[in-house]
């Protein structure tokens, strides 16, 4: 079977085949094998009928992408972009969106017309701590008639998540399992002493230098870090045989650092004169660009005519493109690059290489999981040009034993299984409650993936238990001296009792959770709406301290930039080792705001939902700064720190811009106040803020 003259693997053909049928459709293959051309078939096909289809993603790089694919494959005029930072064509038949803007759509009663298919890319991030409710609730609330396909490289528990999956959409649900990947990986470990070896070579170059290292740990830490391995042993070992090759990290800030850590070391360039002449003049083309001057830096230039650069959420929106276009047309040989660039983003490279295997989850230094090791890892090999993929770990040889049973796992393939993350918030309980009876609403609340493994898991417990209960009887010891059966029954007691707590314990949480309402008198006792639901229904950033917050209106009499300096202040912590130096001229505003942040009302939401309150007075300034107009270089004066925190300034613009965006739903009756949000929004989304 062809499709756009590509002769079509088995697990395609087959995928496609099940969407002929009007089946639901899971996929899972590995990275790079070619899952995207299925969704593309769904899409060309459902709107040559007519029909509306969308397609969601994760991230917006994710989504901007696929909206830059798509208009290249149907045109322009076919392909709309929904995203919390703006709306293309939104009446589009192709619509792409981020999870959270479809999930909304669905949650506020939207209809969307002739929709006939929904593509859910990395479906798998239904396992995400903070955002997995979001993906559960789509496949919910979308309409049973709506074919939807899941797209992963990585479910462990496929069986269990595939039944689930067609018990909520009541309908078949097609499994197509890939395994085999179209180039093979090949894994190595990267140590200064052993070079580019197997586990097995590297193993035993760590037991013949057992002994250095025993006399090196009574040394100074100056003297140990002669035996790192650093980025540039790994550059030196890789050569220009298995370029070009990613360099994943965990920092933004150490993406750049390394980045220009290697421009400074290569006296030569790694690519040809021809390469060289090519840079040089997309470099020429690209800075006859408005805006191109303040985003290309010389020191940039400098290390894209090496053929080096860096890429990270935090780069300039301008920049980042221009990367990936160099990376596409082959000129990059060398990309330092944070997790996301392999999050579906189609770049493969000849080489993998990874930094480390730990980074940080918002709470402390976690082991990477085996899913997102091997995404990255995925990125090696280029389709029809490698015969296989390269993937290095970069090691310290003396901490080999600290990593082996870890890189074990990774080579195993063993994906860590699916979990539900389901937590209906206060947001959605109360959309809930504006559309739906209670009856509607606990029959989608016990769709969720929670409640079905919770009722799986209770059905197999009180099997248990009655078997066990069976045996006592076939034994003859049921009406026996307790004595000598005590241990059973007691077992059988304990089962049966947590039988009965998992039958009604999500419906519970959700009662929980109007009680709550309750007290506050954000609905009363008949579930009618009071000023705190109406204003709830809009805010899913920080919900109930952003509701207070509107409800005390604090937000009314702030001028426009320094409103975005306390949504800024809502969003994110700075890190202890920064100062602000302006901070405390905002001292009232951040009295006034701490009084709601200490309220009983937000402490205990953030009880029920497990999920901090944010509040750090001192990115007042620097949001309001950035809303008049000040670049990243500017704002830099306004702190010291030890550290880069760029791409901490960014992320925490771009998620202000989502909450003023909510505010401005919460003021959609004042006409005014709507279009003075209209206009912030606008002056912040510039820059490195900007997305597409």
């Amino acid at each position: 079977m062809e499709y756009r003259g590509l002769q079509l693997d088995e697990f395609q053909v087959l995928s496609i085949e099940a969407l002929q049928r009007g089946d639901n459709v899971l996929v899972a293959a590995p990275t790079g094998t070619g899952k995207t051309l299925v969704a593309d078939w769904i899409v060309e096909h459902e709107i040559s009928q007519g029909k509306t289809v969308v397609y969601t993603a994760p991230i917006k790089a994710l989504s901007n992408q696929k909206f830059r694919d798509y208009c290249s494959l149907f045109g322009e005029e076919m392909v709309g972009l929904i995203t919390g930072d703006l709306v293309i064509r939104r009446e589009a038949p192709i619509k792409v969106m981020t999870t959270e803007i479809l999930r909304n759509i669905l949650l506020c009663g939207e209809t969307i017309p002739d929709l006939s298919a929904v593509i859910v890319d990395e479906i798998h991030f239904l396992d995400d701590k903070e955002r997995g409710t979001t993906w559960e609730e789509i496949l919910i609330y979308l309409p049973k008639q709506v074919q939807v396909v899941g797209l992963s490289a990585t479910l462990a528990n496929l069986r269990e998540f595939s039944e689930w999956f067609s018990y909520v959409r009541d309908r078949e649900v097609s499994v197509v399992e890939e395994k085999k990947r179209a180039v093979p990986l090949s894994f190595f470990v990267a140590t200064r002493e052993g070079g580019i070896a197997t586990m097995a070579k590297t193993k035993e170059t760590f037991h013949r230098n057992k002994r250095k290292y025993k006399k090196k740990k009574s040394r100074e830490n100056k003297r140990r870090r002669q035996y790192s391995t650093s980025h540039l042993d790994v550059y030196r070992l890789m050569g220009a045989q298995r370029m070009p090759y990613l360099y994943f990290v965990f920092s933004r800030a150490r993406a750049e650092e390394l980045a220009h850590s290697l421009g400074r070391t290569v006296k030569k360039p790694l690519v040809s004169p021809v390469e060289a002449s090519e840079i040089e003049h997309r470099l020429q083309e690209f800075m006859k660009l408005p805006g191109a001057e303040t985003a290309l830096f010389p020191e940039h230039a400098r290390l894209y005519r090496k053929g080096i650069a860096f890429h990270h959420a935090g780069v300039h929106v301008m920049l980042k493109a221009f990367v990936e276009e160099l990376y596409e047309a082959k000129l990059i040989k060398v990309l330092y690059c944070t997790g996301t660039f392999a999050l579906g983003i189609n770049m493969p490279a000849r080489s993998a290489v990874f930094d480390s295997l730990e980074r940080y989850d918002g709470q402390g230094m976690i082991h990477l999981p085996t899913r997102e090791f091997m995404q990255m890892a995925g990125r090696a090999g280029r389709r029809g040009m490698d015969d296989r993929g390269v993937v290095v770990i970069r090691m310290n040889l003396e901490d080999y034993y600290e990593y082996h049973d870890q890189v074990k796992k990774y080579l195993s393939s063993k994906y860590e299984s699916v979990h539900s993350r389901f937590s209906l918030s206060f947001n959605s309980v109360a959309n809930l409650l504006h559309r739906h009876p209670t009856d509607k609403i606990r029959e989608l609340i016990e769709k969720s993936f929670l409640s079905w493994h919770r009722k799986r898991t209770s059905e197999k417990d009180s099997k248990i238990a009655t078997q066990m209960e069976l045996a006592l009887q076939k034994a003859g010891l049921a009406n026996t001296s307790p004595k000598n059966t005590k241990k059973e029954y007691q077992k059988i007691k304990r089962l049966r009792s947590k039988v009965r707590r998992r039958l009604n314990l999500t419906w519970e949480e959700f009662e929980e959770r109007i009680e709550f309402l309750q007290v506050y008198n954000y609905v009363g006792e008949d579930l009618s709406f009071n000023a705190g639901a109406k204003a709830l229904m809009h805010f899913q950033i920080q919900e109930i301290f952003s509701t207070e917050l509107f409800l005390e209106g604090v937000f009314d009499t702030l001028k426009p930039a320094l409103l975005f300096g306390v949504l800024c202040a809502m969003v994110v912590e700075l890190p202890r080792n920064v100062t602000v130096f302006e901070s405390r001229r905002y001292r009232n505003i951040s009295k006034q705001i701490r009084k709601v942040y200490h309220s009983a009302i937000v402490a205990d939401a953030a009880q029920i939902t497990k999920l901090p309150t944010v509040w750090d007075g001192a990115m007042i300034p620097i949001g309001k700064a950035w809303a008049e107009g000040k670049s990243l270089a500017e704002l830099q004066l306004l702190y010291s720190s030890t550290t880069d925190i760029s791409g901490t300034l960014i992320g925490a613009f771009r998620r202000a811009k989502d909450l003023a965006t909510q505010l401005r739903g919460a003021w959609k009756e004042f006409p005014d106040k709507s279009e003075m949000i209209i206009s912030l929004i606008k002056q912040v989304s510039r820059d490195e803020v900007e997305v597409v």
